[in-house]
């Protein structure tokens, strides 16, 4: 079996050992003969990457390892380039997530003016990324998991279309995987989705399992009292109280629409007042991630330095990570797996924007995704997502003209956004907190 070069852009990210430990897991159905670290931070990198040797040693020696600042060093004879890179880091998340909570609108990271300002940081690192890939690796594919992926999905299509680079996001197949403990299956794998939508922004529409057995309907009996929190605690990434709580308030999203099910990230766009409400404007979810997943990672890579060996380390696999192996090995392999993946609409749904990137399955081989056909969609979901895709597009734009007129265009048209006075208030500190990072704005 061929074996393959990766490089992790995104070397000093928390996330990093956790998909090296799910890459180890998965060596015998996807062969890695050289594995780099690529992150314009050298500091940060080298704490985690000097954890990831010991552990590469110890479990996978003959895999070839290095990290590096440097991107022809990195990117050259690469097969995969997996990018989830945060410009900015976690300080400049917590500003998204304060700044707007600040004139009385949500903060969070992927929705609304924090996920508009995040976008604005990401979309000019990962076009970097493009373009490293294609100088020194033109056949290497990109699987981009960097947030906030709608709107970084929407700038390589509009900037790079020719580019061999696939967007996808763990956020679906987490709540897939929790589907499977409430009907008691063992695996997201025992059934079949039809999702539509967008980016943290979607609907499941019918889920049946592989004897063609209709799930929706206890499904929804479930959600419709419980949300997607199942019978037993789930382990692993999203644990935190704050992700508890947006998972039980499904609840309240699938009553607005009892026929399908919800991606619960639309609690941000359907009930901001709450989730404002309930926010403490001095302690987001940016903290919680720096007390909690920051600390416990970089201070369990500092430990596996320490004491020279991963043995006994409290470092875990990121099993939500597991569907960049079944990517990579659909590509590599032409397995033509069903996968959900961003892509450019082109008439799976036929009446919505067939140049907007939706989130939809996909069979997945050599030559990239075959979108499958959604068919039409509900006025509710289409209203939803057409204001949504402006927003997206308008970020993008103003990214690529440096437009201040179209940033503010585009968090006013945010649905979480009450009206343009407050929109150019927010823009106005989102842009002085962003000064090394966006484009000067005219």
């Amino acid at each position: 079996m061929k074996q393959f070069s990766i490089v992790i852009a995104g070397g000093g990210s928390t996330f990093t050992p956790g998909i090296v430990l799910m890459l180890l897991e998965n060596l015998n159905r996807f062969p890695i003969r050289r594995l780099t670290f690529y992150d314009n931070d050298g500091a940060r990198q080298e704490v985690v990457a000097e954890a990831c040797k010991i552990l590469l040693k110890e479990k996978a020696p003959q895999i070839d390892f290095a990290y590096t600042t440097d991107p022809q060093t990195a990117f050259t004879d690469v097969d995969f380039v997996m990018a989830h890179i945060r410009v900015g880091k976690y300080p400049m998340r917590e500003l998204d997530e304060k700044i707007p909570l600040r004139h009385g609108v949500l903060g969070q990271e992927t929705c609304g003016p924090g996920g508009i300002a995040y976008g604005m940081r990401s979309i000019g690192g990962v076009l970097e990324l493009v373009k490293y890939m294609e100088q020194y690796s033109p056949n290497a594919w990109m699987l981009n998991y960097s947030n906030p992926a709608a709107i970084v999905a929407e700038a390589t299509r509009a900037l790079c279309p020719q580019s061999k680079i696939l967007n996808i996001c763990d956020m679906p197949i987490g709540i897939e995987n929790r589907m499977a403990s409430i009907l008691g299956y063992s695996s997201r794998k025992d059934f079949d989705v039809m999702y539509y939508g967008l980016n943290h922004f979607g609907w499941w529409k019918t889920i049946t399992n592989k004897q063609g057995e209709n799930l929706m309907p206890k499904l929804r009996e479930y959600v419709a009292q419980h949300g997607y929190v199942p019978p037993t605690p789930e382990a692993g990434q999203h644990v935190e109280a704050s992700w508890n709580d947006t998972f039980a308030k499904a609840k309240a999203v699938y009553a607005l629409d009892p026929e399908t099910l919800p991606n619960t990230y639309l609690k941000y766009y359907l009930f901001p007042d709450d989730v404002v409400a309930h926010s403490d404007p001095t302690h987001t979810r940016a903290n919680e991630v720096m007390e909690g997943r920051e600390k416990h990672v970089f201070g369990e890579c500092r430990k596996v330095i320490e004491q020279k060996t991963a043995a006994g380390c409290a470092l875990e696999v990121d099993e939500h990570a597991s569907y960049i192996v079944d990517l990579a090995r659909a590509i590599a392999f032409n397995t033509k797996e069903r996968m959900l993946l961003i892509v450019e609409n082109q008439g799976s749904i036929e009446n919505f924007n067939t140049d907007a990137m939706v989130e939809i399955p996909c069979l997945i081989g050599s030559n990239g995704p075959e979108p499958l056909r959604v068919g039409a969609i509900p006025t509710f979901q289409h209203g939803m997502m057409s204001q949504q895709v402006a927003v997206e597009k308008l970020v993008v734009e103003a990214w690529t003209e440096k437009s201040y007129q179209k940033l503010w265009q585009a968090i006013t048209l945010s649905k979480i956004v009450p009206s343009a006075s407050v929109a150019k208030a927010i823009l106005d500190d989102l842009i002085e907190a962003n000064k090394d990072f966006w484009p000067t704005l005219e």
